[in-house]
């Protein structure tokens, strides 16, 4: 073969982590990534070395390859394939007892890759070129269900032992730049603390304590307590000239300096008539249910479909569906409760009858114990993860660009309104305190916009 000018002579090995560990003391030995083969130089040298290594079997082409009685252990060796159409392999990995490989012949690499990449834990080892499975009964209950007619084992696992998941550390807190400290700071812990006592949420006080120190380092030489009002609007008038705030963060700037001097400072008549923003009345994304089921056969992972399907089903928040636990759910009665939502209400919501089929083969699946959707550590899956998935699914099916994990509640609510449902009932299903709120669905529907002509088609033109 030939790489960058030079005439190099091309490797072909089976799975061995001792292979590489021998190849790997050969000089010039190189990965290629586009030949996706190990290569070393075509000299007398190279070929001395991989003859002092090496016992090496010259093919038709050129290439060479270890013969199969070489020092690869008998479990990593890729047995010969009977049948004309290869199999995917499954090989013990030479090291380890806690990982298996997976080897996926390219032949039929286009009609298993998206399941093989399903795999709770996979990963892809580039130089051993296999994929590596966590040695576990889901893995076991993966393959058995999906890939069952097209695997070949060179080893026979013992489930018995095997464990259930694997323990893995909980990952480590990623260190974020601490922000600037005010001269104030005390201001900023006093406020946290009454926010805590008021048992305010974790991300409401989050928010709150940042756009407070935004506030307060604005006039750092200032004590908080000596703030006038002009100053507060100054401050609001700046965010919205120079950083181009929009509405809902402005909203936010102001209930946190209000919650401060009303309940921290005991200053009420400074926030008094704080200037509100003018509430847009923007009109929410919603897709049509062809866009519907576009998004929903993008999604090929069976845990991420259902995630996508109960969110759009029941109408659900994005930190409802991270948020739902095994006890939540009645299949039998066709509902689930949201525990704890927004503004710490809950609601009972309706289960689709094709969402429990799926949930059926799910849990046989997964097998979760506490929370309905696990992430990798056990846990409860994070609300970051979810929204990867939507945007994933969102670009993969080309859907509207601009719809959100949100919008699918939307879409809920416009869809149950344009079939007849009493808009009391979807407020209740989705957790409204007002009708009001409720009512902006009335503005999107379809539902008989189609009896109403326009003017201009009983003109004469």
């Amino acid at each position: 073969m030939m790489h960058r000018g030079e005439a190099r002579i091309r490797l072909e090995m089976p799975y061995s982590q001792e292979y590489l560990r021998l190849l790997r003391s050969i000089e010039g030995a190189t990965w290629s990534r586009t030949q996706r083969c190990w290569h070393v130089p075509k000299t007398k040298e190279a070929w001395a070395a991989l003859k002092a290594v090496f016992e090496v079997e010259v093919k038709n082409d050129g290439a060479l390859q270890p013969p199969s009685q070489g020092p690869a252990p008998e479990s990593a060796t890729m047995p010969a394939q009977a049948d004309a159409m290869p199999k995917i392999t499954i090989v013990a990995h030479p090291k380890r007892t806690d990982i298996i490989g997976l080897r996926l012949p390219k032949e039929i690499a286009p009609d298993h890759l998206a399941t093989v990449k399903n795999i709770h834990g996979r990963r892809w080892n580039p130089e051993a070129m296999i994929w590596e499975l966590p040695n576990t009964q889901l893995t076991m209950r993966f393959l058995e269900k999906y890939l069952k007619e097209h695997l070949q084992w060179t080893f026979q696992p013992d489930l018995e032992k095997l464990p259930e998941r694997l323990e893995t550390a909980p990952a480590t807190p990623f260190l974020s730049k601490e922000p600037p400290k005010a001269k104030y700071e005390a201001a900023v812990v006093a406020l946290e603390q009454c926010l805590t006592l008021a048992r305010y949420s974790h991300r409401t006080i989050k928010g709150y304590k940042q756009c407070f120190r935004d506030f307060i380092l604005f006039y750092d030489n200032t004590k908080p307590t000596q703030i006038t009002r002009p100053q507060m609007d100054g401050f609001i008038a700046h965010l919205i000239t120079k950083h181009k705030i929009s509405e809902s963060y402005q909203n936010q700037y102001l209930s946190a300096i209000k919650f401060f001097y009303m309940n921290v400072a005991k200053q009420e008549e400074k926030v008094l008539d704080l200037i509100r923003p003018k509430k847009q009345e923007k009109l929410p994304h919603v897709l049509t249910e062809e866009e519907v089921v576009k998004f929903l056969k993008a999604i090929d992972n069976p845990k991420h479909k259902l995630m996508m399907m109960l969110i759009y089903s029941a109408g659900l928040r994005l930190g409802e569906v991270a948020n739902l636990r095994m006890a939540d759910l009645q299949p039998k009665e066709n509902r689930l409760f949201i525990r704890n939502g927004k503004g710490k209400k809950d609601r009972c919501s309706i289960l689709s009858d094709k969402v429990c089929a799926l949930l059926s083969d799910y849990l046989e699946l997964y097998s979760p114990i506490e929370w309905l959707f696990e992430g990798n550590t056990g846990g409860k899956y994070a609300d970051r993860s979810v929204q990867g998935i939507f945007e994933a699914a969102r670009a993969k099916s080309k859907i509207n660009p601009y719809a959100t994990v949100h919008t699918l509640r939307h879409s809920f609510a416009t869809h149950l309104l344009e079939k007849g449902v009493d808009l009391r009932y979807i407020q209740d299903l989705l957790g409204h305190e007002s009708s009001k709120t409720t009512e902006i669905y009335t503005h999107i529907t379809s539902k008989g916009l189609h009896k109403i002509k326009s003017p201009l088609d009983d003109l004469k033109l």
